[in-house]
């Protein structure tokens, strides 16, 4: 991964996501197939038929050290795109990690292969190959719009994905944030409420109710 990359896998999807403008964050749940894993690079994308991996194979052929292999495939996922042999070749090539819109198998081999792998379901169904797919091509996943060269970002939160034009100020702000929330932290370990901590003393006494009543208190 590029210095640039290395920083945002750490900073996290969480934060870049805020420090994007709440912009980029790809809806719906994960697997995350190698615990405790995190990873960031440009992506590289793939179009795979239905339950059909020819393009993964594709476009694992030409990857490049550091980048995220987004593959994005239409329901049914009851066919894996990616299982052992196709991450243990993403590894050797240098791929970040693999995002997967769709179902993986393999995952105790994945396990131990170590490579980072994202995907939506976890199926043991064997995939066609007869479908060449598209390559490179702007792709849509969990609603947002992933072209070749963005930013994708992966961990324990799922994915977040920044447009390249926008590398540098999403990072500083994700830095400025990230600072930010270093000091929250201090002040919370020493004992100060979040609600002085981050200003939300005055939001919230406009919410407190009036004392219980009662009977005879009058």
């Amino acid at each position: 991964m590029s210095l640039p990359a290395v920083r945002f896998a750490e900073l996290g999807v969480a934060t870049t996501y805020e420090a994007a403008g709440r912009e980029g964050l790809v809806a719906g749940a994960f697997v995350r197939v190698v615990p405790g894993s995190r990873a960031a690079g440009p992506a590289r994308t793939a179009v795979c038929g239905v339950n059909d991996n020819l393009a993964a194979h594709r476009v694992l052929d030409t990857v490049q050290p550091g980048e995220v292999v987004v593959l994005a495939a239409p329901e049914p996922w009851s066919a894996a795109l990616v299982g052992e042999l196709l991450a243990l070749q993403a590894r050797t090539r240098g791929a970040a990690a693999l995002l997967v819109d769709g179902a993986v198998r393999d995952v105790d081999e994945l396990v131990a292969l170590g490579l980072p792998v994202w995907g939506r379901a976890v199926c043991a169904g064997g995939a066609t190959k007869s479908e060449p797919g598209e390559l490179d091509v702007p792709v849509t996943v969990g609603g947002v719009l992933v072209e070749p060269g963005d930013l994708v970002v992966l961990d324990g939160d799922g994915a977040a994905v920044v447009a390249r034009a926008r590398w540098g100020d999403v990072l500083a702000a994700a830095e400025a944030r990230h600072a930010s929330e270093l000091d929250l932290r201090a002040r919370l370990t020493a004992g100060e409420s979040t609600l002085d901590a981050m200003g939300l003393r005055r939001a919230s006494a406009a919410y407190e109710r009036a004392p219980p009543y009662s009977p005879g208190s009058n």
